[in-house]
Formats: structure tokens, sequence, C-alpha cells
């Protein structure tokens, strides 16, 4: 790989050693030129590293990068998706936050991360993003794809929405909820799970439909192909709800519908040869680990 672009969002002094560690690797094992966020441009010494440019968004793809690290938490990952958009970029996540599913390489497997991608030993894990698909109807929208998951929420702590909800134009249900979660396969290891929904693996093809706090207990996730498109037509009381996408919000008015599809492009997420889907998900979620076992 001849150009390395490197990403974090707030590194912690007790961090910086591995940020100069994977610097020092990424030079004397792959001889690459390194492309550096400008959040990253305070931390002491790195400028003697002979860091070849400081890049902010866009002109990282104008650089042609071969390959962005995101050094953080599962968060500073879907940063990098608006980043890299629908280049092809592979993203390679090494762990500095907390749980880190998608972010899953720990800061002390950094030197033999590296020697995997020096020798092209890696695989590329394609994830599927929905994206909302009338997003020019809609201001202040300008990444209007989610890696994780798009949700309509309301805006206050008191009244419940009203959402009318649409699968290939039929009529699926009215959620009287919180909001409503609409979620990729990778997504299904975040928000909703938390919210009870399934996990699916990558590649299922498939989006689930997740209400949040529902009204109705009887109410439970519904999985549909990712082939569908989804309306939602959304009443709040207040006159406004919020629509994310990922960690993105912004308002939008009643009577406004959101269309949501899969996206025609991927991300391309590195795995090591020691990583897979399941085993990330028993050690995250502690399964196993009981005395049987």
């Amino acid at each position: 790989m001849k150009k390395v672009g490197i990403y974090g969002k707030s590194i912690a002094e007790p961090n910086f050693k591995f940020i100069n560690n994977l610097l020092d690797c990424i030079r004397n094992e792959m001889s690459s030129e390194i492309f550096l966020h400008k959040n990253l441009a305070h931390i002491p010494n790195l400028y003697k590293k002979d860091i070849d440019q400081l890049f902010d968004g866009d002109d990282l793809i104008i650089s042609n990068v071969d390959l962005l690290i995101s050094f953080g938490g599962d968060g500073t990952l879907l940063d990098t998706v608006t980043m890299i958009k629908d280049s092809n970029i592979p993203i390679l996540g090494i762990n500095a936050g907390r749980l880190g599913f998608l972010a899953n390489i720990t800061q002390e497997d950094i030197v033999s991360a590296v020697r995997v991608l020096k020798d092209k030993k890696y695989r590329l894990d394609q994830r599927t993003l929905v994206e909302v698909d009338n997003y020019k109807e809609l201001n202040g929208v300008q990444c209007n794809f989610a890696l994780n998951e798009i949700t309509i929420h309301k805006k206050d702590t008191s009244s419940m929405l009203s959402i009318q909800t649409y699968v290939d134009n039929e009529f699926l249900n009215t959620y009287w909820s919180d909001g409503l979660i609409v979620s990729t396969p990778t997504g299904s290891t975040a928000y909703s799970l938390s919210c009870g929904g399934p996990i699916i693996s990558p590649g299922s093809d498939n989006l689930i439909i997740n209400p949040i706090s529902p009204h109705n207990l009887n109410l439970r996730p519904v999985v549909v192909s990712d082939n569908v498109i989804i309306k939602l037509e959304t009443q709040s009381r207040e006159g406004q709800f919020l629509l994310t996408m990922d960690s993105r919000s912004i308002t939008v008015e009643n009577n406004v519908p959101i269309i949501l599809k899969k996206s025609n492009f991927t991300i391309n997420l590195v795995e090591l040869p020691d990583q897979n889907f399941f085993k990330t998900i028993r050690n995250k979620l502690f399964w196993g680990k009981d005395s049987r076992n």
C-alpha cells in the first residue's frame, strides 16, 4: 500500500504511545506515505515521523489513499464512512474505545496487524448501508447514508410519535413509540440490539425495522429483505421529529415522508486472518463465559 490515512476523533494522552507505535510500524514495515487527519496534529513527536500530509474529510479521496485506519471506537469508525463515501477505500479499525464491534483490533496487536497488511493476508468484509432516498427534499442532509442505522426519534421527552410504516407501498403498521430504527446487519449489534432487536450476520441481505419503546407491548422487530423500499410518515405533537443517520441528526417537519432503501455501494472493512463476525460477538457479548465451558 503506497498511501495510508489515519483518522482519530479525540485521542487521550495514554494512547499517544500507540499512535506513535502505529506510525513507526507503517514506516518500517510498509514504507507507505502517511496521511494524518488534522485532529491528530497536536500529538507530540508525530511530525518527527515525517508525516506526508494532513487531511480533512473529502481530500482523503482526492489523494487516492489505499487504506484508512480508524483509531478509536465504533463511533470513530462510523465517522470515516462519511469521508470515504463510495470510493471503496478499505477501513481498518483499531479499538481505543469501549466495546468495539467494528473497531475490534486491540492496540497491543498493532504490530501484527500492520504486518498482515504488508503481506496482504487480510480479507475485505463488504458491509451494506441504508440511505435516505428523498434526501434532496430535506434541508441539512449532506451524507444521506448510514452504516449502522437510520432512526426516527422524538425531539422532546414527553409525547410519543406516530409512525406509519410501509414496505414496498404495503402498509406494515402504525408505531406509537419514541421512535423507529431501520438497521443494517452491521447495525444489528448497535442501537437496534439495545432495543431488543436480533443479531444478523453481515451479508444476510436484510434490514431490521425496530420500534423504540413502543406503546403496544406486543410489537416486535421485523426483518425484511434489503431490496425493499421503506416509507415512514411521522406525526408528532411538537410538529417536528429527529432523523438520525448513525450519529448525524437533523430536524424534520411533520408530514414529510422519509423514504429509505439500501445504498448502491458498500463499505469494505479489513478483517485479519484470526477475525470473524461470530468470534467478535462471542468476545464482545461474553458468550460462553461459563464455568461449564
